[in-house]
C-alpha cells in the first residue's frame, strides 16, 4: 500500500487557496511550482481526490483539489515535450503537467503502444491500460479497472474498482466549475464500446451500458422495468441506477412534420436489471436474445 502519511492535506489545501487567490494578471508567488507539485503528488498517490462520495451515496467535487489544477495550468509555461526523432510527432504543453512515470511498483500495467496518463491521475493496483488510451490530470482510476484502447478517461472522472471500460469508451471531463461534481462510474460497472458519459452523469455500481449508449444532462432515460424516467435536475447529476442495463433506444419527435419524415430522438432504455451473479456480457445477452 502506497506510503501517504507523509503528505499534510490541511497545509496543502491553505496553500492552493492562498494561490489561486492571486488576482488575475499579477504574478503568482514563487513557492507556486513547488505547490502544484505537492498537489500531484497527493493526487498521483490517492491520498486526495477530486470528488468523494458522501456517507448518502452522493458525489460531491473537492472545489479546493480543482482550483490547485487548474493553478497548474496558470503556472505552466508551454514547452517542447516531444521525445527524440519524433517527427511528425510534436507535442506542446504546460510543463507543470507533461506524461506521468508511474512506478513499477504501483502494479499497474500499460501495454506499449502510445497510451498516455497524465501527471495528477491516480492508477491503482491492477489497472490494465490497452493502448492507445489517455487519462487526464485528477482523474481517479480504482483497482482492477480495464481501459481498454481508445478509452479517454476525462479530468476528474472517478472510475471505481473492476469496472470495464470497453473500446473508444469516452468519460468526460469536469475540471469547471470547480463545485461542479465530475463523471463517476461506480464499481463493477461495464461500459461498453463507443459509450459517451459526459457532463458529471453518475453510473451506480454494477450497471451495464451497452454499446453505442451516450449519456449527457440533456438525455432523458427511459426504465422499462420500473417504469420510470430518469433526468438531470438543477444541481442534482443524471444517475443511472445499481444494477441497471441500458442500451440505445429512441423516441418519436412530436409534429406532424416529424412524424412525416419518421424522426426520433435518442433515447437510452434501461431493460432489465443484472442478477446479483449475472456478469455484465451474460446480462446483455440475456436482453438481446
Amino acid at each position: 500500500m502506497t506510503d501517504t502519511a507523509h503528505i499534510d492535506l490541511e497545509a496543502l489545501e491553505q496553500d492552493v487557496d492562498r494561490l489561486a487567490a492571486t488576482p488575475a494578471g499579477a504574478p503568482l508567488p514563487e513557492d507556486v511550482g513547488t505547490v502544484v507539485e505537492r498537489l500531484l503528488e497527493a493526487l498521483e498517490l490517492g491520498a486526495v481526490r477530486a470528488a468523494v462520495r458522501t456517507a448518502d451515496g452522493t458525489w460531491r467535487a473537492v472545489p479546493w483539489v480543482k482550483r490547485g489544477i487548474l493553478l497548474g495550468f496558470r503556472a505552466g509555461a508551454v514547452v517542447d515535450m516531444s521525445p527524440p526523432d519524433a517527427s511528425p510527432f510534436l507535442f506542446f504543453d504546460k510543463h507543470t503537467y507533461p506524461t506521468q512515470r508511474i512506478p513499477l511498483d504501483r502494479g499497474v500495467r500499460i501495454v506499449p503502444g502510445g497510451s498516455t496518463v497524465r501527471r495528477g491521475a491516480h492508477l491503482s493496483a491492477g489497472v490494465v491500460c490497452m493502448p492507445p488510451m489517455y487519462v487526464n490530470v485528477g482523474a481517479w482510476v480504482g483497482p482492477g479497472t480495464m481501459v481498454d484502447s481508445h478509452a479517454l478517461v476525462g479530468s476528474c472522472a472517478q472510475v471505481g474498482a473492476r469496472v470495464h471500460l470497453s473500446a473508444a469508451a469516452q468519460i468526460g471531463g469536469v475540471l469547471e466549475p470547480v463545485n461542479a461534481a465530475p463523471v463517476v462510474i461506480e464499481d463493477d460497472a461495464f461500459v461498453g464500446g463507443n459509450c459517451g458519459v459526459y457532463e458529471g452523469t453518475v453510473v451506480r455500481a454494477r450497471a451495464v451500458l451497452a454499446s453505442g449508449v451516450v449519456l449527457t444532462r440533456g438525455v432523458p432515460v427511459y426504465d422499462l422495468v420500473r417504469e420510470q424516467v430518469y433526468r438531470a435536475q438543477g444541481d442534482r447529476p443524471l444517475e443511472i441506477p445499481a444494477g441497471a442495463v441500458v442500451v440505445p433506444g429512441a423516441r418519436a419527435v412530436r409534429g406532424a412534420w416529424a412524424a412525416e419524415h419518421g424522426l426520433s430522438l435518442q433515447a437510452p432504455l434501461i431493460v432489465k436489471y443484472r442478477d446479483p451473479g449475472t456478469d455484465a456480457a451474460t446480462a446483455l445477452e440475456e436482453w438481446l436474445r
